[in-house]
């Protein structure tokens, strides 16, 4: 590298002297970061070396040093928008936690009820057939065994449930330490960037080279919040065999279908008509108003039925409690819903459940929902026909008047769409219910 002069070199008070030369300090090497002076300058060790004078390296490394404290202060802002974040998924995992655990002893009391009724009807077909003593005895010593297995699969649950929730608070613990370190790191290097900014020249430029790479190494550290294993996947194995006996046989209502719904001739089969494109007024809004009632409706008791959902890509399934006496345009505004949402947006599948909206995560399609109601106990639930998982379960709720399975489809935003659901056909005797068409 060729020597390199100022053409103004800056005003140097007169204590600024080389301490070999005695001579006054206005230059300064790039390469071995020190100061000249106009002695030092001429000899051979700096010959090939970059030197200018101290203003004009002193104001380079001031913009140098200014970029990198603005730097500085935006990663300083994100990291505390993480360490908020961190805190806020601490409550919120806890939260969680207690939601999911409600959950499966929801679902463990929902399945002992329905393996105590089984076994009623059992007894009863036993007692019609055959007076056995032996063969009753047998029989209720299965269910005890069943009962028994019951429990113990849902108390595994509950503890693999609370052995993702103590590692997850775990890492979002050593998270919210490893970002509150990073916060004070960056605190104290903004403090520093700006002292030196406002340093003059001969001090600002004292281990200058040394600063600037410390500092962007700090800033070379990653700011990312803890990876933690999503709740939803602690999925609950199983199926009991009376949603056989419970599934309902299923039609839709032409009166309150969606203008752009078409309804196949055995309405069970609800699709998008060819040419409705109408869209929603935002590209990225899922617009889910072509929706459908199921014609009959349940005013108590226990209900199952299923949806085939494998040809579509977009679409809602659940229940719906309020009037729908003109076509679509009542049902869409004047009811309350229980809702799963499916959605494929290119290679990403997404589940979403509401009320209150909330994303679940599966590591597969699902081709067949199954929907368990049962009225007096305030549970509707919502099940992976293929893998007999359980995707989520609302219990608790306040239901009153006459609920209706409901189907929506999303209206596209420009291409026509082929998605289509299918109520699936019974699978076995249905028992009697309160049933109103």
């Amino acid at each position: 590298m060729s020597k390199r002069l100022s053409p103004q070199l800056q005003h140097i008070t007169e204590d600024a002297c080389c301490e070999t030369h005695l001579e006054p300090i206005q230059l300064f090497c790039d390469v071995d970061q020190i100061t000249l002076c106009s002695k030092c300058f001429q000899s051979q060790e700096h010959k090939h070396h970059t030197v200018c004078g101290i203003q004009e390296a002193a104001e380079n490394y001031r913009k140098l040093f200014q970029e990198i404290l603005n730097t500085s202060r935006e990663k300083l802002e994100a990291a505390k928008s993480i360490l908020t974040d961190e805190q806020e998924r601490m409550a919120m995992i806890q939260e969680e936690e207690q939601n999911f655990k409600k959950m499966i002893e929801s679902e463990y009391s929902m399945r002992l009820r329905l393996l105590d009724e089984e076994c009623e009807l059992n007894l009863q077909r036993q007692q019609e057939c055959s007076s056995d003593l032996n063969l009753r005895e047998g029989l209720l010593n299965q269910v005890i065994q069943l009962a028994t297995e019951l429990e113990e699969m849902f108390q595994e649950m509950l503890q693999r449930l609370s052995h993702v929730g103590r590692e997850n608070m775990k890492k979002l613990k050593e998270s919210e330490a490893r970002v509150s370190e990073q916060i004070c790191s960056l605190q104290n290097l903004t403090t520093e960037l700006e002292k030196k900014c406002g340093e003059d020249a001969l001090v600002l430029l004292k281990n200058a080279k040394y600063s600037l790479e410390r500092s962007k190494s700090l800033l070379l550290e990653r700011l990312e919040p803890a990876h933690i294993i999503d709740l939803s996947l602690c999925h609950i194995r199983g199926f009991s065999s009376m949603f056989r006996v419970l599934q309902r046989h299923l039609t839709l209502d032409p009166e309150t279908a969606h203008p752009c719904l078409a309804l196949s001739e055995d309405l069970r089969t609800v699709k998008l008509r060819h040419g409705q494109q109408d869209g929603a007024d935002d590209p990225g809004r899922l617009d889910f108003s072509a929706m459908v009632l199921a014609a009959e409706s349940f005013t108590s008791g226990r209900h199952y039925w299923e949806v085939d959902v494998e040809k579509a890509t977009r679409w809602q399934v659940g229940i719906f409690h309020g009037s729908a006496d003109t076509k679509g345009s009542t049902a869409r505004a004047s009811g309350e819903k229980v809702l799963l949402t499916g959605s494929v947006m290119g290679t990403e599948w997404t589940l979403w459940v509401f009320p209150p909206l909330k994303r679940l995560f599966l590591k597969k399609k699902l081709d067949t929902v199954g929907v368990f109601l049962d009225y007096e106990h305030g549970q509707i639930s919502f099940y992976n026909v293929t893998e007999t998982s359980l995707i989520y379960s609302f219990s608790h709720c306040a239901f009153q008047g006459a609920l209706r399975p409901v189907f929506s489809l999303c209206i596209p935003n420009g291409d026509t769409s082929p998605d289509s659901l299918t109520i699936s056909p019974q699978h076995g005797p249905s028992c009697d219910a309160a049933v109103s068409p």
